[in-house]
């Protein structure tokens, strides 16, 4: 119960969460206790509590203009509690520490080729990183108290830290703290089609209970949100998209099957159509902004290739919305950036072919936080955590 109760008085003075908008004016305990329906003496105890595992502080007078005494302003600390968040992609490693009102204090991006180089090289690169950044955060008075890696494969329902598969990078069966420098600061791995969906729904500013997530890099992952709750299936495999087949005697994937939707809509595809790469490859350090450039300045082989793609996709996403009738779909990571030119073909592909339920073009839009959203929602799983359960904070 008082664990319980600790939370319910951390989101009133965070508005109900840490990622709320900033409030007219602060709370006193006063107003908390006439918020969550506590009596003063309870919801001092509680402040109490809070302020010693480093969740609140307590300012000036929060109770301008009133008559009365007024009280001091509690406010959700910038300093202490923090999540790091890491992302290992084909092209990069990431890192990101958001303080306990969700956020970002440190931002860190370096460009790798991590495709096919051994786990435990690309683990160590990561590693090192992710202690950069503690340590910029630790100058900023910030502690980091979780870890969460966004992967681009499949992360099974089980303890463990173990990554079953992802293709685009090579590995199979990769256990994460097998190759963790630091067996204290070993992150625990999560899809990162899964964290930037649940990111999307953190941040969103009015946020959909029940939305479809497509997160595209080198391949193309989507996550479900079901009335607020990410689904991840039996077994931790929901969401592949990518692996969704929309030509059944199309080209043959490199999962073995014909005609995935990577074929026709992940970037090596669309680079390839293109014209910008060959046998899979780009000379580009950053192809998707090769592709937008291209667009933009009307290079007819790449307008015809994203249209091509945002068919394709578009035929992928109507299977999704026949089956689990959501309210919006979202275009994240990369499809984020080149919703410019996906748009109106997916959009079509969706108007012709949802013919048995309501739908609007406005329910398919672009994630605002583009190829952030994983990294963003890595670090902020943490935050959520300690929001419904502040005893995982150390007591002062």
């Amino acid at each position: 119960m008082r664990r319980r109760n600790l939370s319910v008085v951390l989101g009133a003075v965070a508005g109900h969460g840490p990622l709320s908008r900033p409030r007219s004016r602060a709370l006193s305990r006063a107003d908390v206790a006439g918020r969550v329906g506590l009596t003063r003496a309870a919801v001092s105890s509680l402040v109490d509590e809070l302020i010693g595992r480093g969740a609140l502080v307590e300012g000036e007078t929060a109770s301008e203009g009133r008559v009365g005494r007024p009280g001091r302003a509690l406010t959700v600390s910038d300093e202490g509690p923090a999540g790091l968040g890491l992302d290992i992609g084909v092209t990069h490693l990431g890192a990101c520490v958001v303080d306990l009102r969700g956020e970002p204090r440190v931002w860190r991006r370096v460009e790798r080729a991590n495709a096919d180089r051994p786990a435990g090289q690309v683990l160590a690169e990561a590693a090192a990183l992710a202690a950069d950044a503690e340590a910029e955060a630790a100058a900023l008075g910030l502690r980091v108290d979780g870890r969460v890696l966004a992967v681009p494969g499949v992360v099974p329902n089980e303890p463990g830290g173990r990554i079953e598969r992802a293709p685009n990078l090579g590995w199979h069966a990769v256990r994460i703290a097998d190759h963790w420098p630091d067996p204290d600061t070993v992150p625990e791995p999560e899809n990162e089609a899964n964290l930037g969906a649940l990111a999307e729904y953190w941040n969103a500013e009015q946020a959909v209970e029940t939305f479809v997530h497509v997160s595209a890099g080198a391949g193309i992952g989507a996550a479900l949100v079901i009335d607020g709750q990410l689904f991840r299936g039996a077994r931790g495999f929901a969401g592949e998209l990518g692996h969704l087949p929309v030509h059944p005697e199309g080209v043959r994937c490199a999962c073995g099957a014909r005609g995935c939707l990577e074929q026709y809509a992940g970037q090596v595809a669309v680079l390839r159509e293109a014209g910008l790469a060959q046998h899979g490859r780009v000379r580009a350090a950053d192809p998707v902004a090769l592709l937008a450039e291209r667009a933009g300045a009307g290079h007819l082989p790449t307008l015809r290739a994203l249209e091509d793609a945002g068919r394709a996709l578009g035929l992928a996403l109507t299977s999704a919305v026949a089956l689990i009738d959501p309210d919006g779909l979202v275009l994240g990571g990369t499809y984020a950036e080149l919703a410019e030119w996906l748009l109106p073909s997916v959009r079509a592909e969706l108007a012709d072919r949802v013919t048995v339920r309501p739908w609007t073009p406005e329910a398919l839009r672009p994630s605002a936080l583009g190829r952030r959203g994983p990294v963003l929602g890595a670090a902020q799983r943490t935050i959520r955590r300690i929001m419904a359960d502040p005893t995982l904070l150390p007591a002062g």
